[in-house]
């Protein structure tokens, strides 16, 4: 060993020997001592996403425009800035917990009001108002102790104190210190007053990089420093740019005007310059670690996009209850998901062009934008929308949380810079099956392999038209794919002469047969077991009988709803059963139903109109009645007087009725005695009166199965079963439908599988396809460094490759 301590082997040895659980404490704690940051950040977001105030707003924006911006870690003064703000929120806070102010006197009516300024401000009465607030304190102290452990919290205090020593009142020289860890803004440091001002310039670029800090690149810092003091007036005319040097004589302007506008415009000066400058060192970095966190902040952007798609309705009004299949399916686009949507997808388009332009300054704008506009969205107009508090929707909490990881993607992307180089798919990286079922997957989407390789050509530098373009982007999956299932061959390799083994035949053929079979058996499967298993029951709520002779004015209307429409019980259920013992027809039709979906509904005997013909169809009715040759809807009929009490019809009433989901109800023939239709007896009854003779008429069913004295019509009904709503769009095309819409638009791919292999022999049975795969990163390669001419050459090569057999042969053959 380079080095030996047996006190240190000991401590090595004693926290080996503890517990499994003890040892996962430690290692949790000093995960949570190593991103003490992020965890401060998260109670931040946290407290925000609970409280949702004005308050509370201000941390989280600071975050992702300040904080994580900041080079290489956020300063002590933004600690100090959140450390204050948040003891300064809880005081405000407890002020405000008086009951004497007017707002606390009402606090159960206006707790749930969205634009209630107490509500808006944060400053509303309410149980455990400053609990988060005191988490979030515990945690910036908490942090604040890591960092005075080791020894960068004033670590740009000493920066400073340094270079102020050397500083005088009538000149200009160069910021003492080492870029600090709070990755100093490099600002125009005013004084306090108009007659001693001390502009920092910033640092030559020869001298210092930007770079973690440490002892050896400070003392290099100084020594640089003091050798070019004794040339400070050749330094500072060579390396002031513009911005410094308008400030520059902004200074002197300033020291001559001594008014109260000089001294306005010199406050404001005070807070624009630093933040300008920032923002211009961000973008203009001396040094930058370039990374690529585009995949992680698009996996965030796509998580946002699927929880507006199936949490649409928390982003609208009074939609609480709505589904999103059933909107579609009524062809109803709700607008607060649109707009979603639309914004969602919106920025995921305009991310990937800045990526493609690999532009730090339209990131930094972007970036602003999106901050702002996301929080001023989701917390002064969502609330209004929705009509309600931002706290009480959780799934916009959720898709604000995301958004705060995009943000901090977003920041740390800007911060370290985008890559020079931007070569193919994050997915083509390596070659396994992993990569290879991902990337299948990733082409079988709609539109986004299309839609992504239009926005390259857009956004980048080439000489290829959009169908080479696209050519290139073809050839190369296609290589890729082969690429991995030749890597695969290489790991599980298959001896010569050796037939396949019965797990392979077996499991991946039956997979497949079984897949086959299910395809073309689906319709019948899928209608069969819809209604069976996982249908759902739909009892009328509405019965109505109608009886007419002829074309004549309706002789018999009634309707039961509510407590006239009766579910059988168990006794009733078996009993109706027992009833049909050696009726095969009968209980095969039965078998169908269960008790739930029957029905009795009990009809009042008494029509509820009155018969209001007219004389002559009254008689040209009875005419027709007693002309034998006549043709009426009803088997048997006896001529009758109208002036007689009652009379019977025989087999006109169906006493049990089917109803279909999607047709008409229609008689039950299976269970009818003989396949005969039951008797009901009409009479019709006249009530004189003032206002003249009233007539109505009254029927009574013959056989009722529940034996009672009151007139009237009973009516059993079996309803159907109906598919679940999710599965509505499916089960409404029927069998034929599926057929035709799903099974023959899968057989045409299955076929096209198995059919068109043989034109396709000569570009799929590529034995090495490495140095295909070479050309075409090659082609990328030169693209990102702007060697056009040589762009066109080697696509030319890949074009003659794919032409000439022979070449591609030769390309193709294995290393010997």
């Amino acid at each position: 060993r380079m080095f030996h301590d047996d006190e240190l082997e000991e401590s090595e040895k004693f926290y080996v020997g503890q517990p499994r659980v003890l040892l996962l404490i430690y290692a949790l704690y000093n995960t949570l001592v190593a991103r003490s940051e992020m965890v401060c950040y998260f109670v931040i977001i946290l407290n925000h996403m609970i409280s949702a105030s004005m308050i509370t707003l201000v941390l989280p924006i600071l975050i992702f425009l300040w904080a994580m911006l900041s080079v290489p870690r956020p300063s002590k003064r933004f600690w100090m800035t959140a450390i204050v703000y948040t003891e300064v929120a809880i005081v405000i806070k407890y002020f405000f917990q008086f009951g004497f102010f007017p707002w606390n006197k009402h606090v159960d009516y206006t707790k749930d009001k969205p634009y209630h300024p107490p509500n808006i401000i944060g400053i509303e009465k309410k149980e455990g108002y400053v609990h988060y607030d005191l988490v979030q304190l515990l945690a910036l102290f908490f942090h604040r102790s890591i960092l005075k452990c080791h020894g960068l919290w004033d670590e740009d205090e000493k920066g400073d104190s340094s270079s102020n020593k050397e500083d005088t009142d009538d000149e200009l020289s160069l910021t003492g210190g080492r870029r600090d860890s709070s990755a100093s803004l490099k600002s125009v440091n005013l004084a306090a007053s108009v007659e001693s001002i001390h502009v920092h310039f910033p640092e030559q670029q020869t001298a210092i990089r930007r770079k973690s800090s440490s002892s050896i690149s400070q003392l290099s810092h100084r020594s640089s420093f003091s050798s070019h003091r004794s040339k400070r007036g050749k330094y500072i005319f060579k390396n002031i740019n513009h911005t410094t040097l308008s400030l520059y004589f902004l200074q002197c302007k300033l020291c001559a005007v001594k008014s109260h506008c000089g001294l306005c415009c010199f406050r404001t000066l005070q807070v624009y310059v630093p933040i300008r400058q920032f923002f211009y060192n961000l973008i203009h970095p001396d040094y930058s670690a370039v990374t690529d966190v585009y995949v992680l902040m698009f996996l965030a952007d796509t998580v946002d996009f699927i929880i507006i798609v199936f949490g649409f309705w928390a982003f609208g009004k009074h939609s609480a209850a709505a589904d999103i299949t059933s909107s579609l399916s009524e062809d109803q686009v709700p607008e607060a998901f649109l707009v979603m949507v639309l914004i969602q997808f919106g920025t995921m388009v305009v991310d990937r062009a800045l990526y493609l332009k690999k532009t730090v300054m339209g990131k930094v704008i972007f970036q602003v934008i999106l901050v702002f506009g996301i929080h001023f969205w989701m917390f002064f107009i969502l609330p209004g929308v929705t009509e309600r508090k931002f706290s009480q929707n959780t799934v916009a909490q959720l898709w604000y949380f995301v958004k705060c990881v995009y943000f901090g993607l977003s920041a740390y992307q800007i911060r370290c810079g985008y890559p020079t180089r931007v070569l193919g798919n994050f997915l083509t990286k390596s070659y396994n099956y992993v990569n290879l079922f991902l990337f299948q997957g990733f082409r079988l989407v709609p539109f986004l392999t299309e839609l992504r390789a239009v926005m390259d050509w857009v956004w980048t530098d080439t000489t290829l038209s959009l169908s080479s373009w696209i050519c290139v982007e073809d050839i190369y999956a296609h290589i890729f794919i082969l690429k991995c299932w030749r890597e695969s061959e290489k790991r599980y390799p298959q001896p010569r002469g050796q037939k396949k083994k019965k797990v392979v035949k077996y499991g991946m053929g039956g997979m497949i047969i079984v897949l086959l079979i299910c395809i073309v058996w689906f319709p019948l499967l899928f209608m069969s077991l819809i209604k069976s298993v996982a249908g759902i029951t739909n009892k009328p709520l509405d019965v109505s009988i109608t009886i007419t002779l002829g074309g004549y004015q309706p002789i018999f209307t009634m309707s039961a709803q509510q407590n006239q429409l009766k579910s059988l019980d168990v006794n009733e259920f078996n009993e109706f059963l027992r009833s049909y013992r050696g009726n095969t027809a009968a209980l095969q039709f039965l078998e169908g139903y269960a008790r739930e979906d029957i029905t009795r509904a009990d009809l009042e005997g008494n029509s509820n109109s009155l018969w209001t013909i007219s004389p002559p169809s009254r008689q040209k009715m009875i005419q027709g009645l007693r002309d034998f040759a006549a043709d009426f809807t009803v088997k048997k009929y006896e001529i009758f007087d109208f002036s007689l009490f009652s009379r019977t019809l025989e087999e006109v009433y169906p006493y049990y009725i089917k109803a279909p989901s999607d047709s008409l109800a229609k008689p039950i023939k299976q269970l009818l005695r003989d396949c005969k239709w039951e008797n009901i007896t009409v009479s019709l009854v006249k009530n004189g009166s003032e206002e003249g003779a009233r007539e109505w008429w009254v029927l009574n069913q013959l056989g009722k199965r529940e034996k009672t004295s009151q007139e009237g019509l009973e009516l059993f009904i079996f309803s159907d079963k109906v598919s679940p709503p999710s599965l509505g769009f499916l089960a409404g095309y029927g069998i034929m439908g599926l057929y035709a819409s799903v099974v023959l638009v899968i057989g045409k791919f299955v076929r096209e599988f198995f059919s068109g292999i043989s034109h396709s022999i000569m570009f799929e049975e590529l034995p090495n396809v490495d140095r295909i795969l070479k050309l075409c990163t090659d082609i990328f390669l030169v693209r990102e460094t702007g060697e056009l001419e040589l762009e066109e050459d080697l696509y030319a090569k890949l074009i003659f490759l794919y032409r000439s057999p022979e070449t591609m042969i030769k390309w193709t053959r294995e290393k010997t």
